[in-house]
């Protein structure tokens, strides 16, 4: 898989921001992004939102007028993260591709750790783990961290990958191996999806894992992911693990 990483040449970071119901964080959020080192890599920054009920498409189309680099597609229902993550993907145009939620949870200041593998013919995947330690995280419920290292913990078995972070946000692909894999799942099945189809590209690709910050948001100040997602994600590894479909 990395026969020509070394001589691959990397222009452009395209950041994929799926939004719904961010109004109060995605203008912070989107600024945080601007200004993030980027190891000398130009930014298109797609922001996609997902019918969303308050004014964060305003708050989009605002700064798309304001920042060249950012520009904003909106779907006219709501149909879900998955799919406003392949919408984004549809439009990126850079060969380095970073999952970026719209909500102040992951720190856009990381992105030079989440990139040095790819930039340095290393990885053609990189995952930022909340769980690895050596960084900053808000202590938050027990049962759902509980339940996401059991929803990586399957996904390993499955996939024979070492992963400590399946769930997490941040994603770095080579726009190249990303293009290789159809994606369907519309909400936050993405997730298992995504390592699922990875685990069984061949050749594999190098996947790799570094530390990173995390802030988590509490129910009440507007995090989504439920128990139901929970077991989706169960029959997503399931699915696109064991099956293969």
């Amino acid at each position: 898989m990395l026969s020509d990483q070394k001589s691959a040449v990397f222009r452009t970071l395209s950041v994929v921001i799926p939004c719904y119901g961010e109004e109060a964080t995605l203008q912070d959020l989107v600024e945080r992004v601007l200004a993030a080192p980027r190891e000398g890599l130009a930014l298109d920054l797609v922001i996609v939102d997902d019918a969303s009920p308050d004014a964060s498409h305003d708050v989009a189309c605002a700064l798309a007028a304001k920042h060249p680099q950012v520009k904003v597609i909106r779907h006219d229902r709501n149909r879900g993260k998955g799919a406003a993550l392949r919408t984004g993907f549809s439009a990126a145009v850079g060969e380095i591709v970073l999952i970026q939620d719209a909500d102040l949870e992951y720190d856009p200041g990381e992105y030079p750790k989440l990139l040095r593998p790819i930039l340095d013919g290393r990885a053609d995947v990189v995952f930022g783990s909340r769980f690895r330690g050596g960084e900053v995280v808000r202590v938050l419920y027990f049962w759902h961290s509980l339940g996401n290292r059991f929803l990586t913990l399957l996904s390993n078995m499955v996939t024979n990958l070492t992963l400590t972070d399946m769930e997490t946000c941040y994603k770095v692909f080579r726009k190249d191996v990303l293009d290789r894999i159809p994606l369907q799942e519309e909400r936050f099945g993405f997730e298992p999806e995504v390592t699922a189809k990875l685990g069984r590209l061949r050749p594999r690709p190098h996947i790799y894992e570094v530390g990173i910050s995390y802030y988590g948001r509490t129910y009440e100040e507007g995090k989504k992911i439920g128990w139901k997602d929970g077991v989706r994600a169960i029959w997503c590894i399931l699915r696109y693990g064991v099956v293969g479909a």
